[in-house]
């Protein structure tokens, strides 16, 4: 991240007020409720990352031999931690009934809000890490069966010099760049000239969402097993419960509806920002800042050209995430999602976001080639803000409904 230190700040005082500052949770819960989002995407790293800091910050130890360990109430945040990773569209207010009405298990709404920050923080953060390469793999060889491999393989004399292309491929990936740009500039042009209805511009949302539950990556179904199959070893399986559960059985089934929300019924401007910082205050704020911040970032450039306004395949990027959600901004064109993304880079985004513990470092590579590693870094870091922007609109939706 420090490649990107504007970023850098934002993101590490957010994430020091929800971990460390006063708030309705105590220290341990953060941390525990950390390693339990972090376990619905198996990331090791961020789990051997909390069970530190829960141990110091009081944590009870035996709360690490797992859920059935823990107090009922934190117990109680499963489903919602389930929902929340893999279907946010599912949380509904009875979800949220439920969590503040258990008698003396109860969450206040200020405990519960707290909570859902976080989860959907580690969730989007396990993204993140996956993406860039930053899990310790397995090792058998070595006693706790983990060790660090020169970060994930993603070899470091490249994130040295930020730069990944070997020249074999150049100039091939010379002319996909050439052509992305060509692209947006005749998307740029067409803008001006033509106004498609909004018949058209729902058309185009509903064909993008429904191809986005069919992007699989080629590797997915050979590498990995169906999420039923795979093997989630103790260390992280004692944090959950149906470790089975996730996005893509969604997909395959094909018999379930992913609703539309329409972005503009609900939005993080106008509802999620002031209901969180009414009942957890000032967090609204830092994740507002965050969220601009990410949305806003840009150097002008595009691997080796400068003065480039990256606004529309930044915007693309974010719409894209939520488009996989089910959110739908009216006022966006989702043709332009098809202009601007390549096949490759959807189902980078699709693995990143939906399942990033099958995320592999040919899928890294194999989009964009041109771009320097910071870059891709950037496009990592919009995915994983708008991943969690998206969870949040779907719990703090419920919660709000709860409230009406």
């Amino acid at each position: 991240m420090s490649l990107h230190a504007q970023y850098l700040e934002s993101f590490l005082r957010s994430q020091f007020y929800m971990l460390r500052m006063d708030g309705p949770l105590p220290l341990p819960h953060r941390h525990y409720i950390a390693i339990m989002a972090a376990a619905r995407h198996q990331c090791s790293y961020l789990i051997n990352m909390h069970v530190d800091e829960f141990l110091k910050t009081g944590g009870i130890a035996e709360w690490l031999n797992g859920l059935e360990y823990v107090p009922q109430r934190l117990k109680n945040l499963n489903e919602i931690n389930k929902l929340l990773a893999h279907r946010p569209w599912l949380i509904t207010k009875e979800h949220i009934q439920k969590l503040v009405k258990t008698g003396e298990n109860n969450w206040s709404l200020p405990e519960l809000v707290h909570a859902v920050v976080l989860l959907a923080h580690y969730h989007a953060l396990a993204s993140f890490v996956f993406g860039s390469g930053i899990n310790p793999e397995r090792d058998p060889e070595i006693s706790n069966g983990f060790r660090l491999i020169s970060v994930n393989n993603f070899c470091v004399c490249d994130l040295a010099n930020d730069n990944s292309i070997e020249n074999a491929s150049l100039t091939d990936s010379l002319s996909e760049l050439e052509a992305l740009m060509e692209r947006m500039k005749r998307l740029h042009e067409e803008r001006e000239d033509e106004e498609a209805s909004q018949e058209e511009m729902t058309t185009r949302f509903e064909k993008e969402k429904k191809e986005s539950l069919f992007v699989v990556s080629g590797d997915t179904f050979h590498s990995f097993p169906h999420s039923d199959d795979m093997v989630i070893t103790s260390d992280v399986s004692r944090y959950i419960e149906d470790p089975g559960f996730g996005y893509e059985d969604f997909a395959r089934r094909g018999e379930e509806h992913l609703p539309t929300f329409r972005a503009q019924d609900y939005t993080w401007e106008n509802h999620g920002f002031s209901l969180v910082n009414r009942l957890y205050s000032d967090i609204g704020h830092l994740l507002d800042e965050k969220f601009r911040m990410v949305y806003n970032l840009t150097y002008n450039t595009m691997a080796t050209h400068e003065d480039v306004d990256t606004t529309m395949l930044r915007r693309a990027l974010f719409n894209y995430v939520h488009c996989m959600f089910g959110i739908r901004y009216d006022d966006y064109d989702y043709g332009e999602v098809n202009q601007l993304l390549e096949r490759s880079l959807k189902v980078y985004i699709k693995t990143v976001t939906c399942y990033p513990e099958r995320t592999t470092k040919r899928m890294y590579d194999s989009y964009w080639r041109q771009f320097k590693h910071s870059e891709k870094v950037h496009v990592n870091l919009l995915l994983m803000e708008a991943r969690m922007q998206a969870e949040l609109l779907y719990a703090l939706r419920a919660i709000t409904r709860h409230l009406t």
